[in-house]
């Protein structure tokens, strides 16, 4: 799956990386003297949208490992005595195995993605729906 699916697939999950990718830019302009006060405003308000964030996902997977990280969801790289490359997010590992890190790193920030979607999504009250039908 490419960035961009994933970041339409997971709104909340995107919203975590948008958050992210914006403290980083603040972060890199904020004590540079040498960038104009009215461009660091000017990125700012501008931000970051799916378009760009893709491109950045698709080209080095690997810079959300920190994002994930700060979410408590840890990727593992681990390299095969055949040259190819399999991961594990947390407790959880996989049989698969890819001829590429890249590649075992878009599986596992995809695999991630969905799993800090899940953590993200809000818990139904199911009581209000068993009790609704128990009135009837």
């Amino acid at each position: 799956m490419k960035g961009l699916e994933l970041l339409e697939k997971y709104p909340l999950s995107t919203e975590v990386v948008r958050e992210w990718f914006m403290q980083k830019m603040i972060e890199s302009v904020r004590g540079d003297n040498e960038v104009p006060e009215d461009f660091k405003n000017f990125m700012l308000e501008q931000g970051i949208d799916n378009d760009k964030m893709s491109i950045m996902i698709d080209a080095n997977p690997r810079m959300l490992f920190d994002v994930f990280d700060e979410n408590d969801l840890f990727i593992e790289i681990f390299m095969y005595p055949d040259v190819t490359f399999t991961c594990k997010i947390g407790n959880e590992a996989t049989t698969n195995s890819w001829s590429t890190r890249k590649e075992a790193e878009m599986f596992a920030i995809e695999a991630a993605f969905e799993i800090l979607e899940n953590k993200l999504k809000p818990v139904s009250d199911d009581s209000d729906v068993i009790a609704d039908s128990e009135d009837n």
